[in-house]
């Protein structure tokens, strides 16, 4: 199996990705979502509902080389068009890999990717936990 299908495979197991249109354009809207993949196979309807979901919002869509059936086998759902990482690490990691495969293509977007997942864990190390700590 391919290490990026891997990758959304991790995503799946650790609750981190949205399955099927619906689900990507939501966690979209809200937010949550790093990284909208859609299949070069996906349907017209499923492309166009991402790309509105995405206006004016700074997540990142690509359109991969796998089939809907290779998401679907990894996602564990049918044969869904599009797939979203909710995870930033995943998602640079996921882009990463792409990017190793097209750089010309991907490589950019990795880039801009993998900078955000270190901003976002920088910011997340300075956070105080809130926690009391007694010494006895």
């Amino acid at each position: 199996m391919d290490r990026n299908l891997q990758i959304i495979g991790l995503a799946k197991k650790a609750g981190l990705l949205a399955v099927g249109a619906e689900d990507s354009s939501s966690a979209a809207k809200t937010g949550k979502a790093r990284v909208v993949i859609s299949a070069h196979d996906a349907s017209e309807n499923a492309l166009r509902r991402v790309r509105n979901s995405l206006e004016g919002k700074r997540t990142l869509h690509v359109v991969v080389p796998y089939t809907s059936f290779e998401l679907g086998t990894v996602s564990g759902r049918g044969s869904p068009g599009t797939v979203a990482i909710l995870d930033a690490g995943l998602a640079a990691r996921f882009m990463t890999g792409m990017a190793e495969t097209d750089p010309e293509r991907y490589g950019e977007q990795a880039t801009a990717l993998t900078e955000k997942a270190r901003a976002i864990a920088e910011r997340k190390k300075l956070k105080p936990s809130g926690k009391r700590r007694t010494v006895q």
